[in-house]
């Protein structure tokens, strides 16, 4: 069979799974999220799965996770969760108002939540979306099927997730904490649609967790739509520590109205492939946006972040800062767009991408861009790939420290850049210990026995 059916044969199995289960969505599911999946099946059907031809993929290879025989999650199953070994290696002791999500479905469960300020709703889309279909109907239309496949496939499938609002002028003091699990009986594809509404003047802080259970494949398919009223602030810190044998796409659309200023930070540690993709709109004068994020892999891991700012207003700022460390025959890719519209004047914009390879068969694809129509901006872009610096090194090995320290002060020194970006600081002190043993090594043999003994 040549290839290329192969291909087609493959976006085929999707297209007739979705035909065969097509009831089964719309069943039970709301209207607005109902009257998305045709258009979206056949945004599918005209892109199929991502392939390198695709210039938005083409250091990403999604046949091969795409082609197992998954079992399609499509409905809520009942599940007992343990916290006690949710949290064995992850980041305990942090006063959150914490919530759980299981194999994309919001968690009936959740008891931990606490008490949240008048007015702020968070509760699962699917319900929301029957219940309260006026939150989503004028602001959840950030995520476009027609330009990314993995979009399209998503609002496909998309059943629940969860939802946020916070209400005018509200601040919510805790961070709130987002953990998704993945635990199946065999290998498993699941699909997460989530959505948050900020309204004016309010101001929050979000961590999301990312996490494996039992040692099956996985392939998540994740679209989180983030809407920023006047005036609005979000932190959003985005920790992804999961197996050598799951697929973790994720897709985050932001919207950015007048003065409202957005900071993402990334931390993916652990992982078999990883694909962010992350999109800003500033749409209102003197909105600030800020996309910080750093990937740590060895062994034949794959992380690609794909970043898109577009400046559609005048005086706004963005800036970005992404670094890697790749480690045995990782590869690794980032592709960092920013767009200045016409008319966007008194736009800044800075983009930078740093990579350390610590070994020879790692492997770094970066491509920074710059689309600008304006005349009166102040942009730069630029990124770096190479090897630990052997003179520092050797200033360190002079000063009585043996190299395998030596080297590790350095790629601390290298990651502590975005570390020190993280506000919120019981969970900077517990990335940066995390950060120190994925570097060490230690991450993966606590991930594998998790179960059997303490890490």
């Amino acid at each position: 069979m040549s290839v290329l059916v192969e291909k087609a044969d493959l976006s085929l199995k999707y297209t007739g799974h979705y035909n065969d289960v097509k009831d089964l969505l719309t069943e039970g599911s709301s209207d607005i999220l109902n009257s998305k999946r045709n258009k979206a099946f056949q945004d599918f059907v005209m892109q199929g799965i991502p392939t390198r031809k695709n210039e938005n993929y083409k250091y990403t290879n999604l046949q091969p996770q795409f082609s197992p025989d998954y079992k399609f999650i499509h409905q809520r199953e009942k599940t007992e969760l343990d916290l006690n070994q949710a949290f064995r290696c992850d980041v305990p002791q942090l006063d959150t108002h914490l919530a759980f999500i299981f194999n994309g479905w919001y968690y009936e469960e959740n008891r931990s939540v606490g008490q949240l300020p008048e007015g702020v709703i968070l509760e699962s889309l699917e319900k929301i979306a029957i219940e309260k279909p006026e939150l989503l109907e004028k602001y959840a239309q950030l995520a476009n099927t027609e330009e990314d496949p993995l979009v399209a496939l998503n609002t496909t499938f998309a059943k629940d997730g969860y939802f946020l609002y916070v209400p005018k002028n509200t601040k919510i003091e805790k961070p709130i904490q987002l953990i998704n699990f993945l635990q199946a009986d065999k290998d498993a594809f699941s699909t997460q649609r989530n959505f948050v509404y900020i309204e004016e003047g309010a101001d929050v802080k979000m961590i999301m967790c990312d996490h494996t259970l039992n040692l099956n494949s996985y392939l998540s398919n994740s679209v989180t739509e983030i809407f920023l009223g006047a005036n609005a602030h979000l932190e959003y810190y985005s920790l992804q520590n999961q197996h050598n044998k799951t697929t973790s796409l994720n897709s985050v659309f932001i919207h950015q109205e007048k003065d409202s200023t957005a900071t993402t930070l990334n931390s993916s540690l652990h992982g078999g492939l990883i694909r962010n993709n992350l999109k800003f709109i500033l749409n209102g004068e003197n909105a600030e946006a800020n996309l910080f994020g750093m990937a740590f892999i060895d062994r034949k891991q794959h992380v690609d972040n794909f970043t898109q700012v577009i400046h559609a207003k005048p005086n706004c700022m963005s800036n970005q800062v992404y670094k890697n460390v790749l480690d045995d025959e990782s590869t690794g890719a980032f592709a960092g767009r920013i767009h200045v519209v016409r008319d966007a004047q008194k736009t800044n914009a800075f983009q930078r991408n740093n990579n350390l390879l610590l070994t020879d068969s790692a492997t770094m694809q970066t491509k920074p861009q710059l689309i600008i129509d304006a005349d009166d901006v102040k942009c730069s872009h630029g990124a770096t790939v190479g090897q630990i610096d052997e003179e520092a090194l050797f200033y360190l090995r002079a000063r009585g420290i043996d190299d395998k320290k030596a080297r590790l002060m350095m790629m601390n020194a290298f990651a502590h850049e975005v570390i020190q970006q993280i506000k919120v600081e019981p969970l900077r002190d517990r990335i940066d210990e995390l950060v120190d043993k994925r570097l060490k090594g230690e991450v993966a043999r606590c991930h594998e026995c998790a179960y059997n003994c303490e890490c």
